[in-house]
């Protein structure tokens, strides 16, 4: 007898060996129908996978991650089967799951177009329609390559050689299609309901820029038609946010052809920049920081010696003078741990907290740049606290209460935290990678913080914690950081005098809590969808006259805002006041200031908020008094 173990501790019996979809049909009828696949033993597995011992069993449907997943999965391989419907001569590659969908990449001789892409997604919903089964066998690796070359795939052929000799190989079958794939799948195509191709793109065999492009569809599939268009309508709402779109209309930045994977910053941007880069400063000053700077350049030397140029020389940029080679710094840490070196240190001196606005080069792969998210060069909020190993939690503490202060101050309270822990490969004792794990859960939850474990994340040198924040869309940003670190230190001969005359090693913590200035910029620009805070916005308040009559009043109210502070742009030109006020509200500005000759007569102002709401007439102290109160609460 076979006793199958379901999630709420019941127990079912068979005589023999049962499959996952036999055991959902003895629950019910529509249990049946809604499996997907099922999870035996903590392992997804197709519903015809045959249970032969006692097993524990859920059965995964589309309510379930795992189901959502098998989803995506199974509907990459539908698209590589209307694929080939309809393109015979396409070679199919690899098609994996992503976040949100999946894509697949095609071998083909001339590019697909956005016709192809409808005509393949409308043969998709025909195949899906049929309701297929979808089937699983086995077969020996070289039995395997032989048969994909016999159909023409010779990727499929290469992936498959690639694997060892006394592997077996599974193939999944719909219809006329057969593919690679370890599965699991759905039962039938009929599952696979909602979905939608969004769009094609370049990407080289196997991420070599050496091999051939091959054309990636990307796709996007969901467990329901509400989850769909949800997600959809997020889209749409996401490419009006794009900072890449939003820094063209509002004059903030561009990129350029000449200097690929950096930005050129106009005016507006670069006040932008200003004030994200002085309020961290102020941050520096007031919570025990001490800015330094480093050099750009420094010796291959110091790079071998932590390490940096066997792990990660073909990302820094190279220069050689005099016979002798430098990098641009990828990242600001040994540079710390040098100014900590000159001169002697003592326990008293730590923790010692060093901060840099520091830039960095990291030669980034064209087809991975995206506007100024994904760039070559940019400046970090990077930090690094020297201290003993007991000063660790304390300064998880305070390093997570000031994070959630700045990430309030710019709009987010939504933070998700992580805690990665040690990787199978790994230095130091499993004494000190439990001290430091512990030293960071124990920060935490003293911060009033739930997280989540991801185990085998942590750097080889220390465990880590991540701080997420999620925009207005309900996306996920990982910006903010905090790790421990005892191996530089090490590695680079840093020491402190202790308390018992002896020299020690200090730990150090790599800490960030924007990240890249650039990246952190792009997602106030998505999350405000350009619409700034009064406090960061480039032009803080439009003066607007209506005609030349009002020109020296308008003039002199300029000025007297401009003596406040604040960021002024005054419209003097012989234009239409219902075009000027149009011109300037679609920059987003927080406030237009319009005069005419009453609020001339009267020493006053008529408001008009963003958004077009319409404040009236007041005394120009009164307009001072609110943006001016704006700005130092930080609201919009």
């Amino acid at each position: 007898m076979i006793n199958i173990t379901l999630p709420d501790g019941s127990k079912r019996e068979f005589p023999g060996p049962v499959t996952v979809a036999e055991v959902a049909a003895s629950i019910g009828a529509g249990l049946a129908k809604a499996a997907l696949a099922g999870k035996v033993d903590g392992k997804v597995v197709d519903t015809s996978f045959q249970m032969a011992v006692d097993s524990a069993l859920s059965i995964i449907t589309a309510k379930d991650a795992d189901g959502l997943e098998v989803i995506r999965h199974s509907t990459a391989h539908l698209l590589a089967y209307a694929v080939k419907e309809l393109f015979p001569d396409a070679q199919v590659t690899i098609g994996p799951v992503i976040e949100h969908g999946f894509f697949y990449d095609f071998s083909y001789k001339r590019p697909f177009t956005p016709e192809d892409l409808a005509a393949i997604e409308k043969k998709m919903t025909e195949l899906a329609n049929k309701d297929e089964p979808v089937v699983r066998r086995v077969l020996p690796r070289d039995e395997a390559v032989a048969y994909f070359k016999s159909l023409g795939e010779q990727y499929k052929a290469e992936i498959i050689a690639s694997i060892p000799s006394n592997e077996d190989v599974s193939l999944y079958r719909e219809g006329k299609f057969e593919d690679l794939c370890r599965g699991p799948h759905v039962p039938s195509t009929g599952k696979l309901k909602h979905f939608k191709l969004m769009k094609v793109a370049g990407a080289y065999w196997r991420g070599d820029h050496r091999n051939e492009m091959l054309q990636r569809i990307y796709g996007t599939a969901w467990a329901t038609k509400d989850e769909l268009q949800q997600h959809l309508t997020m889209l749409e709402e996401a490419e009006k946010r794009d900072h890449r779109k939003l820094g063209r209309e509002l004059d903030l930045f561009h990129i350029d052809e000449h200097s690929p994977g950096t930005v050129f910053w106009h005016p507006k941007g670069w006040t932008l920049w200003q004030g994200v880069e002085q309020y961290m400063r102020k941050v520096y000053q007031d919570n025990g920081y001490l800015e330094v700077k480093g050099p750009q350049i420094i010796d291959k030397s110091l790079w071998e010696k932590t390490g940096h140029w066997d792990k990660y020389r073909e990302n820094m940029f190279i220069t050689e003078s005099e016979k002798r080679d430098y990098a641009l710094k990828p990242m600001n840490c040994p540079g710390h741990i040098l100014i900590y070196k000159h001169g002697i240190k003592s326990y008293r001196d730590l923790p010692l907290r060093f901060g840099e606005f520091g830039a960095c080069h990291r030669n980034e792969p064209s087809g991975g740049l995206h506007g100024i998210m994904r760039v070559r060069a940019f400046t970090q909020d990077d930090g690094h606290i020297f201290c003993t190993e007991d000063q660790i939690q304390s300064e998880v503490v305070a390093f997570t209460t000031l994070l959630q202060k700045v990430y309030k101050d710019f709009g987010f309270t939504n933070i998700i935290y992580k805690l990665s822990t040690r990787p199978e490969k790994r230095i130091g004792t499993e004494e000190s990678w439990d001290r430091a794990e512990n030293a960071l859960a124990e920060g935490l939850r003293a911060s009033g913080c739930d997280f989540e474990y991801l185990p085998g994340e942590g750097a080889f040198y220390g465990p880590k914690i991540e701080y997420t924040l999620k925009d207005a869309l309900g996306r996920p940003w990982q910006c903010g950081t905090i790790q421990v670190d005892p191996n530089l230190p090490e590695r680079l001969d840093a020491e402190f005098v202790g308390e018992d005359g002896a020299r020690h090693r200090p730990i150090m913590l790599h800490r960030a809590i924007v990240g890249s200035l650039e990246r952190f910029i792009g997602i106030l620009i998505e999350e405000s969808a350009g619409a700034l805070p009064a406090w960061l916005a480039p032009v803080q308040v439009a003066v607007l006259n209506i005609t030349d009559a009002q020109a020296e009043y308008a003039r002199s109210v300029a000025k007297t805002l401009q003596n406040q502070g604040l960021r002024v742009n005054l419209d003097l030109r012989n234009e239409k006041i219902t075009y000027k006020i149009r011109e300037h509200s679609m920059q987003k500005l927080p406030y237009l200031v319009v005069i005419g000759d009453k609020e001339m007569a009267a020493g006053a102002v008529a408001v008009r908020a963003r958004g077009g709401q319409d404040l009236g007439a007041m005394p120009l102290e009164s307009f001072i008094e609110r943006i001016t109160t704006d700005i130092a609460n930080k609201s919009s």
